[in-house]
């Protein structure tokens, strides 16, 4: 064979593999959130007949003489740019700017350490906010995945202000309990009889005249296991609420019912979802989407049904919050701006304060672990959410067409050098006839 033969085998592969690329995103065009992708050409291996010299006072340079063998495929690159935005529910979120939204399942929260911010990358990234509620109150997306942020675990009794927890967990919406309500006051009565009533419950304290059964909200807590070879607190993670049910060695827990809430709501700047509890009339924060970005958002990799993971290429996840809110928002400590790391407000219980016997057996400062910089929970920047729109795709038609058409003229092309390439090799074939 020759070298054109060769040459052209080279560029039909790469012609065909091209295709492929067009393919895709022309089958993508209705595709929300789907990013375009191209492919990039190179030259590929050269043959050297004569080298290259820069010549002397008596005689001139001459330039290398090379032969190549074709094309090939270097590379297939993504446009993540946005485009346009098309219309849709009402809870649906597109995300205008960089970043993505973090998806996965409910197991996934349970292998997320903040003293190992790769595990961050347990989690999918995805720009499709088609965002629900589940049966069990959790937040998801159209494909059953749950969306990750931070949690709403109760009121501050001083100034009525939101208490977010900074655990990167799945969002859903708090757990409901019927409980004795004192009817003046509004509090709920703690004192209770085994079977739930008020233990001051009498003639003069009525059901019904001076207190009743009513719906509770019931916020997540903290739940966590000390020990272990390292000295560290493990399993720290937000439970949600639950009842004992039954009595003596037969008692068991199971989950409460999640509260009904109307009226859910997104705020477009710092992506804080709120809602109306549906027997009390109460507004509630449920918790803030958290935001991830990657040094490259280019170098994601696809998994299929719009989603990506930050792996190779993509450099570190970083988790953020929409609008710089978390210097806003108190934490489990009950202090401003103490969002700081993924899990920060809990820090010390990450720490190694075990004496190791070269302080005097007391623990030394200089074993204390602190969470690595990668965890901290940044601003998103500029970023922000528009509600009520999904994002459309950024696959541009007419290009696509002419991207085709040029690809086909150029398979063509080399099919035509085979053609004339095994024309010429029967002529040659034939000279002894």
């Amino acid at each position: 064979m020759t070298g054109s033969m060769y040459a052209s085998i080279g560029g039909l592969k790469a012609h065909m593999q091209k295709l492929s690329v067009i393919g895709n995103n022309v089958a993508n065009v209705n595709t929300q959130g789907y990013k375009t992708q191209r492919s990039v050409f190179r030259d590929t291996v050269y043959s050297t007949y004569r080298s290259g010299s820069d010549g002397t006072q008596v005689v001139g340079g001459k330039n290398p003489s090379q032969l190549g063998y074709g094309s090939m495929l270097a590379s297939i690159d993504m446009n993540m740019s946005s485009a346009t935005y098309n219309p849709g529910n009402s809870t649906d979120c597109a995300i205008v700017g960089d970043g993505f939204f973090l998806v996965g399942d409910k197991t996934v929260a349970d292998v997320i350490d903040p003293t190992n911010p790769e595990s961050f990358k347990s989690l999918y990234l995805s720009r499709v906010g088609d965002l629900r509620q589940d049966s069990k109150g959790y937040f998801t997306d159209g494909t059953g995945k749950c969306v990750y942020g931070f949690l709403c675990v109760g009121k501050d009794e001083i100034t009525g202000k939101p208490i977010i927890s900074d655990q990167l967990v799945p969002l859903r919406v708090p757990r409901m309990e019927n409980a004795p309500v004192d009817i003046e006051t509004g509090k709920e009565i703690k004192e209770l009889t085994a079977d739930g009533r008020p233990t001051e419950e009498g003639d003069d304290y009525v059901e019904g005249k001076d207190w009743k059964f009513t719906n509770v909200i019931r916020w997540p807590k903290y739940q966590g296991e000390a020990g272990g070879t390292d000295n560290k607190t493990t399993n720290i993670k937000l439970q949600d609420a639950q009842k004992t049910v039954g009595t003596g060695d037969a008692a068991t827990t199971e989950a409460l019912p999640p509260a009904t809430i109307d009226s859910i709501s997104f705020d477009e700047k710092t992506g804080c979802i709120s809602g109306t509890t549906k027997d009390t009339g109460e507004t509630i924060v449920i918790g803030y989407i958290a935001i991830g970005n990657v040094t490259n958002p280019n170098g994601v990799t696809h998994v299929g049904d719009s989603y990506y993971t930050a792996s190779a290429g993509a450099g570190d996840l970083n988790i953020t919050m929409l609008g710089g809110v978390a210097s806003e928002l108190m934490g489990v400590d009950k202090k401003i701006g103490s969002i700081t790391h993924v899990n920060g407000s809990i820090e010390s219980l990450y720490r190694d304060d075990a004496s190791d016997g070269t302080n005097g057996g007391q623990p030394d400062p200089n074993d204390v672990v602190d969470l690595p910089e990668n965890s901290r929970i940044n601003s998103a920047g500029e970023t922000k959410l528009m509600t009520g729109f999904l994002e459309a795709p950024n696959v541009d038609l007419a290009t696509e067409i002419s991207e085709l058409i040029t690809t086909q003229r150029g398979y063509q092309a080399n099919t035509r050098i085979i053609t004339v390439t095994d024309s010429m090799l029967e002529e040659l074939v034939n000279m002894k006839r």
